[in-house]
């Protein structure tokens, strides 16, 4: 689809709330590096979150894009539209028994108080991992509300080592149980973030990554996940959190440094970019 050589950089925001200056800066580098290297730079919508994603959302995020001069190339690909796709990559994981049906409740895991912890609290303590079959066959064909976990120890040994390499940091080597079994789908939504961002990456032939330093632990999951999807492992520059005065981050409950209250205050898009870091 792309030449080996061509960078493709890519902004993916959730419709679920409005542009701030943090997505400004996000945004601006994604552009920058794909553009100044005569690559590409895509817009993604990633909508999977059905229950809170929002048209009117969406459409202020491409009305705030155009109006800071951020274009982008071809067309805008939302993930509500390619379920499909992360399907096809669960049913490639599944064929190799790598994710198994977990019917806990978060009060059920919560309850496990002597659960290791990882970047999102609690690791799930892998109740139901080692179900006898008969038991899940019964409890699915009964319609019993369940997930979809990733067997990450197993996953590990069938991936082996990896690793990913981020601007700042060098060469990282993967830790594929940092996060422990995610959850890879869920029936209401049926994929994670993790399964289908490393989807849409693959399939849009993104090279470099661009995205907040908080989605730095998250890289090892899409690693393992491209490992055993035989994805390639695009560059990654995971750069700073903007933060308000008090040091706190930027945030979408924040109306007053949304993109659209700035402009609606005057604010022109040189201005908005003014208020940036300039690396």
């Amino acid at each position: 689809m792309f030449s080996a050589v061509t960078v493709v950089t890519r902004f993916a925001p959730s419709p679920t709330g409005e542009l701030h200056l943090g997505h400004a800066y996000s945004a601006r580098i994604a552009r920058q590096r794909g553009r100044e290297a005569g690559g590409r730079f895509l817009l993604r919508i990633e909508d999977i979150d059905i229950r809170r994603s929002r048209r009117e959302f969406e459409r202020a995020i491409l009305e705030d894009l155009q109006w800071l001069g951020l274009d982008w190339d071809g067309e805008v690909r939302r993930q509500s539209e390619h379920f499909a796709d992360y399907g096809r990559a669960l049913d490639s994981l599944d064929a190799r028994g790598l994710i198994y049906p977990c019917f806990c409740t978060r009060a059920d895991i919560a309850a496990a108080t002597d659960a290791p912890h990882g970047p999102d609290g609690p690791l799930y303590p892998g109740t139901c991992r080692y179900l006898p079959p008969a038991e899940r066959r019964t409890r699915l064909a009964a319609g019993e509300e369940h997930c979809l976990r990733l067997d990450a120890a197993r996953a590990a040994r069938e991936a082996g080592p990896y690793a990913f390499t981020d601007e700042m940091h060098g060469r990282i080597a993967g830790e594929p149980l940092l996060f422990g079994d995610v959850v890879l789908a869920r029936k209401d939504t049926p994929t994670s973030y993790h399964l289908a961002v490393t989807v849409d990456d693959h399939l849009q032939g993104v090279t470099l990554v661009t995205r907040g330093e908080d989605l730095l632990p998250s890289t090892h999951v899409h690693g393992l996940l491209q490992r055993l999807l035989g994805f390639a492992t695009p560059a990654y520059a995971h750069h700073r959190l903007l933060t308000d005065a008090a040091g706190r981050r930027f945030a979408k409950r924040d109306r007053s440094l949304t993109l659209r209250s700035l402009r609606l205050a005057g604010k022109t898009p040189e201005e908005v970019f003014s208020l940036l870091p300039k690396d």
